[in-house]
């Protein structure tokens, strides 16, 4: 039973019974949800709406979106939606894509204190980049940035790390001028990686000692302090990975999941990914359907969590007095108001470039919503809005 074209709620409707029924009570309500949602997405399961086309009669059911964050789906408009604002913002500069990552014995804390692991991370990276740059012996200027995290490597494993978009230079500690920093230069890699290092483990070591981390099974004996000491011992001495670079894409870039479904049958689920540590080269892998869900779920984040924040000029409290303050100095126009269309179908074909209403039989006439559908198989007529 191969099928193409695949997409992760396939994986899911048809792994995903028999993974609930394996892991029973040990699977976490938030990666159910997930999994219940992802399943149900532009199902009968969620309701929709019956459409016809104007011109040709053509009718087609479009159900309702599951609109959950770990929605793959889902996430198409929202993306679009969020890079649109995110251009509206540029400055008129070079910007640099600044990583942080944590080396495999953090990876493994993070990995049963999902939150509090990945607090510790924005915390200590964003500190970071805020106070190197604000030393004069660097830069000696207040700066903005955005950080997105990552949980996962290119083969779904659990690598958690941060992606940060920053402008390269920021306001003078005056507030008078625009302090550049050097062409193709941003910030030295090995003092953020030292600050970062120090950090990073002051603060895990305060969650530690407040009780805030737990652990289980094989790491169990990491709740004893002495334990927990020594098992951080030798990431104080090592070398953590920071690296700069200017976006290659553009500073409007966001790196996209890696992992592109190829196939699946009874038992395995293909899929291609890029293999960094091999020239970049293309690959693929082949899970077992179970795994594969597993994988797919560690990166479901805890409810209410923030994978995207912003620091510096860019914290929500103070961007648009900031930047406007920063357009001044570099001598930029003011930023156009945006006002995008009411409609998401509107919203989505401005931002995409694909229709929503374009008929899909003869690609002319528009569909109109005739009834709605509140489960499979009943139709209801839509409300007269006349």
């Amino acid at each position: 039973m191969a099928h193409e074209g695949l997409e992760v709620a396939d994986v899911l409707r048809h792994f995903g019974p028999a993974f609930r029924d394996r892991n029973g009570a040990s699977l976490s309500a938030a990666r159910r949800r997930a999994m219940i949602a992802i399943e149900s997405c532009r199902t009968a399961a969620l309701g929709g709406h019956l459409e016809e086309c104007g011109d040709c009669g053509h009718q087609r059911v479009s159900y309702n979106s599951c609109r959950h964050k770990a929605c793959p789906k889902c996430q198409g408009l929202a993306r679009a939606r969020w890079l649109e604002d995110r251009q509206a913002e540029l400055l008129d500069v070079p910007y640099f894509h600044v990583v942080f990552t944590v080396p495999s014995e953090i990876e493994v804390i993070a990995f049963q204190n999902q939150a509090v692991a990945y607090d510790i991370l924005f915390q200590a990276a964003s500190e970071t980049l805020r106070k190197i740059a604000a030393d004069p012996k660097h830069l000696g200027a207040e700066i903005g940035f955005l950080g997105v995290l990552h949980t996962w490597g290119q083969s779904l494993q659990h690598h958690p790390h941060i992606h940060f978009l920053v402008p390269g230079g920021g306001i003078a500690p005056d507030g008078d001028s625009w302090v550049a920093c050097r062409p193709g230069f941003f910030l030295p890699v090995t003092v953020l990686s030292s600050m970062f290092r120090g950090l990073f483990l002051r603060y895990l070591t305060k969650a530690f000692a407040a009780g805030a981390l737990k652990f289980f099974s094989a790491h169990r004996h990491l709740n004893e302090p002495a334990a927990f000491r020594r098992y951080l011992a030798p990431v104080w001495n090592t070398d953590w990975v920071v690296y700069a670079k200017p976006p290659f894409a553009g500073p409007a870039q966001v790196l996209d999941y890696v992992g592109r479904l190829l196939s699946m049958d009874t038992a395995k689920v293909r899929f291609r990914y890029k293999d960094y540590r091999d020239g970049n080269r293309q690959k693929t892998m082949t899970l077992d359907g179970q795994e594969f869900i597993r994988r797919f779920l560690i990166h479901v984040l805890p409810a209410g969590f923030h994978r995207i924040r912003y620091f510096g000029f860019l914290s929500n409290s103070r961007r648009a007095r900031k930047l406007e303050r920063c357009r001044e100095l570099l001598g930029m126009a003011p930023a156009a108001p945006i006002d995008p269309p009411a409609d998401y179908r509107d919203r989505f074909e401005a931002l995409t470039g694909w229709s929503l209403r374009e008929c899909p039989h003869c690609q002319t006439g528009i569909m109109v919503v005739i009834g709605c559908v509140t489960r499979p198989g009943i139709c209801q007529p839509a409300p007269d809005t006349s």
